[in-house]
């Protein structure tokens, strides 16, 4: 997923539209792709990326060279504080990944400064996905039980009325989303499903759990149900949903 959200970042960092010398809060900052794209993109005074994961956190150090830029080890409950707030709290691509969204909202609206931006950006699971899309069709018609692993079921965050509500219910105003999108080609089978034998995350580790011969067959019905150029790559499409609300 790494290499989509590094694309989809500085995308979703332009819709945002924060004012030049703004101070930033990245929830959920894993390794530093967010972070960086605000760096890059927003003419920020400072961006401070947290995350729960110390080997996370130490990654998007080792990354990052931009002075602007620091990190904190820390969860939605114990989010980075600074005197005023932070003019813009963001989280890209974690919201599915916190226990509870509504009270990751609360927490980043009080580190949010008064007329400050809060937002989220999110994978569309259940139908925006498609590289991942495929997958779990493909995987469900070998082994109905795999539906219980599908990201698009698991994650309903990840849908715009579910994501407003949450905006709402956490007092915010001016709650506005839209979707971003963006492609996904992949050059050849091989780049498409070498990832998937990585063993991390929900489509991977399922892959892992399988038996030789399942694997198998579920590469070859893949390979066969993907669409083709005339030069041989995927051309698939990776959609996400962006909200952003203000802080009264």
């Amino acid at each position: 997923m790494g290499r989509w959200s590094r694309q989809l970042a500085p995308r979703f960092v332009s819709w945002l539209r924060i004012g030049d010398g703004a101070h930033w809060l990245d929830v959920g900052c894993g390794t530093g792709a967010m972070t960086m794209a605000i760096c890059a993109n927003a003419s920020p005074a400072s961006v401070v990326g947290c995350d729960p994961s110390e080997p996370f956190v130490e990654y998007a150090r080792s990354e990052a060279r931009d002075p602007r830029a620091s990190f904190a080890v820390a969860g939605v409950d114990r989010l980075p504080e600074r005197p005023g707030g932070f003019d813009s709290v963001t989280s890209l691509f974690a919201f599915n990944f916190f226990p509870e969204a509504g009270a990751a909202i609360l927490e980043m609206r009080k580190r949010t400064a008064p007329g400050g931006v809060v937002s989220a950006c999110v994978w569309d699971y259940a139908g925006g996905m498609e590289f991942l899309r495929r997958f779990w069709d493909a995987a469900v018609s070998l082994d109905p039980k795999a539906r219980a692993l599908d990201e698009g079921r698991r994650f309903p965050i990840c849908r715009p009325d579910a994501l407003t509500a949450a905006f709402d219910s956490g007092g915010l105003a001016g709650v506005r989303w839209e979707p971003i999108e963006i492609a996904t080609e992949f050059a050849s089978f091989d780049d498409y499903w070498r990832p998937m034998l990585g063993g991390t995350g929900p489509a991977p580790s399922y892959v892992a759990s399988l038996e030789v011969e399942q694997r198998t067959e579920l590469a070859r019905r893949l390979e066969a149900a993907l669409p083709r150029t005339p030069n041989g790559t995927i051309p698939l499409t990776a959609r996400a949903w962006a909200i952003r609300s203000q802080n009264l």
